[in-house]
């Protein structure tokens, strides 16, 4: 892939990325920490939204904020902010999601001085008549604050400049592992998970330029390469995944994960935003709509069957579930999910991962054992 050097530079360095960026247009810099996070009212106050995934460095500053039992990602983020490599930045959205990412926004306020902080607290349950009215009072509610945090008045025309590009990187995305979903040796693992974090992190028109052209560049190798009948297919589920060593991992013992069920992948690009008059009215439509996470309600069963149709329509043959350690929401989900896999004759292994992964070869071979047991 011709674009895919710059997409790793990005990855690799999104912090030196965004200040780069901020020099050179002027842009403010606005983190987030959760896919919830209506970057579309970002882009359209003149900003730039940068995702925090946490860090692989040590977390000796967030260690003495944090209980032992606080998951990775929290840790690593917090790190981030005490460390003082974010202090490019000239805002911080925090959503309501699980309890450990709120009590990090308390943390994060009183801690670390990094331009203005927003809480956004979203509904936890998306399925009560009056779900959509209280998404959109607390989208109007966001809008009016970043735009008086930035000095600046949030116009429609703007909102749907952004709706339009968040469209297209979303839609590009999902073409994307559409067509790897097919023929999984038209792109390592490892690539997608690349290409799908620095859609995140990247300026976004860039980003929606890039990748419009990367679906095209495989759209045009795709009769050029030969699916392997041999591959297990396989689809990731859980959390967040900061860890692109898994990928090589399943593809080395022959596996292909062909989709995933994650915040940092197929949950950020699930639905687009529907043509309509109001923006913010669509956009809260979206977020109720999308594919849900643990930390949201909207049946009791609603994953599960997403996970299964997800698998029949794919034409997988087993779900590897990566449960990040002390992430209380995915620990409560996984129980009725694998219920329900089991009950569908569907193989499930649970992976549970920290970050960063220890080495050796231990999750090497369990990973071989489950895909030479399909």
């Amino acid at each position: 892939m011709k674009h895919l050097q710059e997409f790793q530079l990005v990855v690799v360095s999104p912090f030196e990325y965004s200040r780069q960026l901020k020099k050179d247009t002027g842009k403010k810099i606005v983190g987030y920490t959760c896919s919830y996070t209506p970057e579309e009212i970002i882009l359209a106050a003149g900003a730039h939204p940068l995702r925090f995934f946490g860090t692989q460095e040590n977390t000796s500053l967030a260690d003495s904020h944090l209980q032992s039992y606080c998951c990775s990602m929290v840790r690593g983020i917090l790190e981030e902010g005490l460390s003082g490599r974010a202090n490019l930045l000239d805002g911080m959205v925090f959503p309501h999601t699980c309890d450990s990412i709120q009590r990090l926004s308390d943390i994060w306020r009183m801690n670390i001085p990094c331009g203005f902080h927003l809480d956004v607290i979203l509904p936890v349950k998306l399925d009560t008549a009056s779900s959509l009215d209280y998404m959109l009072d607390v989208l109007r509610k966001f809008r009016k604050e970043i735009g008086d945090a930035l000095k600046t008045d949030i116009t429609d025309t703007a909102m749907e400049k952004a709706i339009t590009t968040m469209n297209s990187i979303r839609q590009s995305i999902r073409g994307i592992y559409d067509i790897r979903s097919q023929n999984p040796r038209l792109m390592p693992g490892e690539d997608l998970y690349t290409l799908v974090r620095a859609s995140m992190i990247m300026e976004r028109e860039r980003a929606s330029k890039l990748l419009a052209e990367t679906l095209a560049e495989l759209q045009a190798q795709a009769g050029k390469t030969q699916e392997d009948k041999k591959l297990k297919r396989i689809i990731l589920a859980g959390g967040v995944c900061n860890h692109p060593d898994i990928y090589p991992m399943v593809e080395e013992a022959g596996g292909a994960i062909v989709w995933d069920d994650f915040c940092t992948g197929a949950r950020y690009f699930s639905e687009i935003i529907k043509k309509g008059a109001d923006p913010l009215f669509r956009i809260a439509e979206r977020l109720i709509n999308r594919v849900v996470c643990p930390a949201k309600h909207i049946d009791l069963d609603g994953r599960a069957r997403h996970i299964i149709d997800l698998v029949r329509e794919k034409d997988v043959q087993g779900v590897i579930f990566l449960l990040l350690k002390f992430c209380d929401p995915h620990a409560f989900d996984y129980p009725y999910i694998k219920q329900s896999l089991d009950e569908a004759g569907i193989p499930v292994m649970l992976m549970e991962i920290n970050d960063p992964i220890p080495s050796g070869g231990q999750l090497a071979t369990r990973l071989e054992a489950f895909l030479e047991m399909l």
